[in-house]
């Protein structure tokens, strides 16, 4: 069952303690659109200037990603410059260029809004609203945000968080926006907000899924080669995602095992820049590293 993404498509530049990659692949829908592939085929919405690298483009095309939806525009394309340091815990931003992504007003083709399964990574919460109002009634629909719209444009927010079905942000975002210290606290004021279904990540300690049925914990795989974050929270909503589009069904068994998927995806990603490392797995690593996964945490 296809899904629809719509997000950033952009070239960052990323140093951390284990080396520096100049003007690579990046941006929330490329990253979500890599990890979602391995189940689906995905749909593509975004937009890039004309000095979009033409081997990107080769890059993504070797996935089940229609690109349909991936405006060019004159100009440049958006562009991110970050560096970690010691724990590589936070990202500290030396760059930002918006270029052509800074007036994007998305235009989902008309073949891909009959999409059933919907993602709409961090962007401006009338970005999302427009996609929205585009959409002929997708099944379900789960939405990013980060501290900067929780800030400034938290009205914005809120009319979004009613429309759609799930919600995945960090547990800082998390306690930013219901201003609740307590997760399970924040988890329930956030249902109250509209989404039924509610996944706060934790980074490294893995995440928490909140429900109308109760809550459970996924840790973090234990990854011993972290060489750059970047991406890794987008992997795993790609994941997640795909996994839920191709069982066709949201319940919290499947919603489970689709965080497990997101889990392990994010735990390649981390293991190399851009999506270097996500170009080399398949399905049968994928799945080779679940089960390895799955008998460390069961007991």
């Amino acid at each position: 069952m296809p899904l629809l993404v719509v997000g950033s498509v952009g070239i960052d530049t990323v140093e951390t303690p284990h080396g520096k990659a100049q003007d690579v692949l990046g941006g929330s829908a490329v990253y979500f659109s890599w990890a979602a592939s391995f189940f689906v085929p995905v749909r593509l919405v975004s937009v890039v200037g004309s000095d979009f690298p033409e081997r990107y483009r080769d890059d993504l095309s070797t996935k089940d990603i229609d690109m349909t939806g991936l405006e060019v525009r004159d100009g440049k394309t958006f562009r991110w410059s970050g560096q970690y340091k010691d724990t590589m815990h936070v990202a500290e931003t030396l760059s930002v260029d918006l270029n052509v992504f800074g007036q994007f007003a998305p235009n989902v083709p008309e073949q891909f809004r009959d999409s059933r399964f919907v993602f709409l990574a961090n962007g401006l919460p009338t970005l999302q609203m427009e996609v929205l109002d585009q959409m002929n009634g997708p099944a379900f629909v789960a939405a990013d945000t980060m501290n900067h719209w929780i800030s400034d444009m938290k009205p914005e927010l809120l009319k979004v968080l009613k429309r759609v079905d799930g919600f995945i942000l960090n547990d800082a975002e998390a306690r930013q926006l219901t201003e609740e210290h307590n997760l399970i606290k924040a988890a329930r004021a956030l249902q109250e907000m509209g989404p039924s279904y509610v996944i706060i990540k934790k980074g490294e300690h893995g995440s928490l899924l909140v429900s109308e049925e109760g809550f459970c914990l996924v840790p973090g795989y234990p990854t011993e080669h972290v060489k750059d974050p970047t991406g890794a929270g987008d992997t795993f909503a790609g994941g997640t995602m795909g996994y839920l589009a191709k069982t066709g069904t949201v319940n919290v068994e499947n919603m489970r095992q689709a965080i497990i998927y997101g889990t392990v995806l994010a735990s390649f990603n981390v293991e190399g820049f851009s999506i270097e490392r996500l170009k080399q797995i398949d399905m049968a690593d994928l799945e080779s590293r679940r089960s390895h996964f799955a008998s460390m945490v069961k007991f």
